[in-house]
């Protein structure tokens, strides 16, 4: 079975109602399935699909970003 990337994750929603947890969350299962060969992956464009990753990882990198300064700042 191939599955498609960013249908597979918004399930028909608007990726603004998916939480970067829920992003992460889902990407690692259907990654991990596809390295396992559990399933196979449709090929995207970057763009149409992991996009969603990718958005998500860059708003937690700041996240944390932003944690370790506060951190640092108590420290100083």
């Amino acid at each position: 079975m191939e599955v498609n990337f960013a249908k597979t994750l918004l399930q028909g929603r608007h990726y603004t109602e998916l939480s970067d947890e829920e992003i992460l969350s889902g990407s690692r299962s259907l990654l991990e399935g596809w390295m396992s060969g559990d399933h196979g992956m449709e090929r995207p464009k970057l763009y149409d699909h992991y996009a969603l990753l990718l958005v998500a990882l860059i708003r937690k990198n700041a996240e944390l970003e932003a944690r370790i300064a506060d951190l640092e700042g108590r420290v100083s």
